[in-house]
């Protein structure tokens, strides 16, 4: 296939274009660089002549028709997001501008594409979401997020995220646009840009900080490694069924207190204090972030008896992972840690 990905410099972003490249797709990359993208995240697939990048931002209607005509895609993948609900929560009006009206300039733009192209069957316009569109769970096993749950987003971030998602399925509903949709659990992996909770944690203890967590670490996220999922990400823009939604989890249920735990004992392992202590005792609690969901669990059984994907690592293997690739790329994270807002508690004017 020939793939455009939105996004494809950010982290989940990054990682579909990676395994899209290193799997003989021909990928473009459609990314406007904003604070959390960073080229060197597709680095190792840079120079392969599959891969084509073009920097330009999805609010950017001309710029979309443009590369849609110069690049004549297979498939879109539409990742590109502002996504910190921190960062959503001082200043919403980004996440409108880009999550919705990015969004439908996307539609737009491939709409006329696919209508021009002849309506090809082999089309998708892929859209990639987030589990915050269905709200908060009670802490109860029993009860999950399944992609008939009804949408209650609780934060700037997750209602601009549902808007996206219904505008997608009205484009299919009103228009025959051809569209798939997923709606993910909380990513971790390498390339994590260092404002989200596990690259905050590994960062902070590495330099002797505090490791924040908010109100007393109860709420609990189902965590996925971004490399599973991308790899779920191609499988459904391949065989995913047309106007189906798909939710993708880790399996891998946590509370906040219990990750961080784990990240502590990991890093006691592979890179001891210099004093002999534990990492756990710069743990330390801080305000609830305002409308603070306390769980999210996906019920993944759709995409496992539908497309037979299950996720390839627990997350005690996936952090191991994780925390290892931070300690063998400082480079990467020590050039990022002078942007706007990383390493300063956001989220807190509510």
């Amino acid at each position: 296939m020939k793939i455009l990905v939105t996004g494809g410099a950010g982290f989940i972003g990054s990682a579909v274009v990676r395994q899209a490249v290193k799997a003989g797709h021909q990928v473009v990359n459609l990314d406007a660089l904003t604070y959390a993208a960073c080229l060197e995240n597709v680095a190792s697939v840079a120079e392969s002549p599959l891969y084509a990048f073009e920097q330009a931002d999805i609010r950017d209607r001309a710029a979309l028709d443009r590369i849609f005509a110069a690049h004549t895609p297979d498939v879109i993948m539409h990742l590109a997001a502002e996504s910190h609900v921190d960062r959503s929560i001082d200043g919403p009006g980004d996440f409108i501008e880009t999550n919705i009206t990015g969004t439908f300039n996307m539609l737009e733009a491939a709409r006329k594409y696919w209508i021009e192209a002849g309506k090809p069957e082999s089309f998708r316009f892929h859209h990639i979401s987030t589990d915050e569109v269905y709200g908060s769970l009670p802490n109860d096993p029993a009860v999950m997020f399944t992609e008939d749950t009804a949408y209650d987003p609780r934060s700037p971030y997750s209602a601009s995220k549902a808007a996206s998602d219904h505008l997608v399925r009205a484009w299919a509903e009103t228009y025959g646009l051809p569209v798939v949709l997923t709606n993910c659990s909380n990513n971790y992996g390498p390339f994590h840009f260092p404002e989200k909770l596990i690259p905050v944690v590994i960062l902070n203890a590495l330099a002797g900080k505090d490791l924040p967590i908010y109100g007393d670490g109860s709420n609990i996220r189902d965590w996925l490694y971004v490399e599973d999922h991308a790899d779920a990400l191609l499988l459904v823009v391949q065989k995913g069924e047309l106007g189906r939604s798909y939710n993708i989890g880790g399996e891998n249920e946590r509370t906040n207190l219990e990750l961080v735990k784990t990240l502590c004992a990991i890093l006691d392992e592979k890179r001891p204090r210099a004093d002999g202590k534990a990492y756990s005792d710069q743990i330390t609690f801080v305000t609830d972030r305002p409308g603070h969901d306390a769980r999210y669990a996906i019920d993944p059984n759709r995409l496992r008896e539908e497309l037979g994907w299950r996720p390839s690592v627990t997350v005690e293997e996936g952090l191991a992972k994780t925390v290892q690739w931070y300690l063998d790329n400082e480079d990467w994270w020590r050039a990022l840690q002078n942007r706007a807002g990383v390493g300063e508690r956001l989220g807190v004017k509510a």
